[in-house]
């Protein structure tokens, strides 16, 4: 655990010297995701910049360097009862907060805890111009003009090196309880968004292999009081389940089948498609396995009231993301420019023009 930082400005002002583009790696859990990149980049790891740099729990902020990983993080936390609340998905045991924050992945809890982009308190990143630059802070509220930090949830590395994060923590909860019942999709759909709509301590919803599940997290008399109300048998495999799915790691993720990850409206109907469902966050986030293409898939998302990706598998080399409209590219296009003038950050690994 060191900071690095000095080696890695060295590497990007070499590399804007050369003209030479650089991919960025944490842990190299996540590099499936994304368009197949040029093969010539030159690799920027921070693996070796981690550990953590601030950690005040009664403030409920932490401050880390991008390549620590989540698991250090976990532990860390665990000793204070606290925890990352947006569940981040540990897709490896290198996962890193950086490659985290980058890919824009939370888990189960999204709807209810918030995404890690809500979570980011400030950041500081090696823009393509080598300078180290500081967004944000450690605190709430601290945010004035444009919200940098948040710019770099989902950007992959196009926007430049994140090199620290300060992010919020939240205490765990005090019990928890997973309710099941047998139900089919389109029902699960509507009830799933009948239950969320309550004021009671839910934190997961999500339906899969002809069941739907809610997860109870909370004061133990709040939870136990409102599984007696709901319907449903208490689920003693509740926790490893959430975690599967959290993780990526249940056996509807397993295969070479392309993953296709939907964010629609959680109470859209969509039309079936040949191959298996899970879905998650109340209906707002759905994941589908099997062969398509985006072309065939974006009307059916837009008509959900949301976008489609291609998140793993399947062809890569061209679009894997949504198409945005030409106005929205023009905004995104300028936004590259002012981080990464020479294009030296990732170049096409979201999407072929930027």
């Amino acid at each position: 655990m060191a900071d690095q930082i000095q080696s890695l400005q060295e590497q990007v002002l070499q590399a804007r010297k050369n003209g030479q583009t650089l991919n960025i790696v944490g842990g190299g859990t996540k590099s499936f995701m994304g368009r197949k990149t040029d093969t010539d980049s030159a690799t920027l790891s921070l693996a070796e910049h981690s550990g953590v740099v601030e950690y005040h729990p009664v403030e409920l902020v932490l401050t880390v360097r991008a390549g620590t990983t989540l698991s250090e993080i976990e532990a860390v936390l665990a000793e204070e009862g606290q925890c990352l609340h947006f569940e981040p998905p540990r897709l490896g045991d290198g996962a890193t907060i950086g490659g985290t924050l980058a890919c824009n992945l939370s888990g189960p809890a999204r709807p209810w805890a918030g995404s890690v982009r809500d979570q980011v308190l400030g950041l500081r990143l090696l823009n393509g111009q080598g300078e180290h630059l500081r967004f944000g802070g450690q605190v709430m509220k601290n945010v004035a003009g444009y919200d940098v930090s948040r710019l770099q949830a989902g950007a992959m590395g196009t926007l430049g090196v994140m090199t620290e994060i300060s992010l919020k923590v939240m205490p765990k909860p005090a019990t928890t309880a997973t309710l099941v019942q047998e139900m089919p999709l389109d029902s699960a759909i509507d009830y799933m968004n009948r239950r969320t709509g309550e004021p009671k301590p839910i934190t997961g919803a999500c339906w899969l292999d002809g069941k739907v599940y809610l997860r109870l997290a909370g004061a133990r008399s709040a939870v136990e009081a409102t599984a007696e109300q709901w319907e449903g048998e208490v689920f003693e495999g509740g926790n490893g389940l959430w975690q599967q799915i959290q993780d990526m790691q249940h056996e509807f993720f397993a295969g070479d089948d392309p993953l296709w990850r939907f964010s629609v409206k959680s109470s859209a109907v969509m039309p079936s498609l040949d191959g298996p469902w899970l879905v998650d966050w109340a209906g707002a986030q759905r994941w589908y396995r099997g062969p398509a293409t985006l072309s065939d898939l974006e009307p059916v998302a837009a008509e959900a009231g949301g976008q489609v990706s291609l998140f793993r598998g399947g062809d890569r080399t061209g679009e894997v993301m949504h198409s945005q409209p030409e106005a929205l590219k023009a905004i995104q296009r300028r936004i590259k420019q002012s981080f990464d003038p020479d294009g030296l950050f990732n170049p096409g690994r979201l999407y072929s023009w930027l």
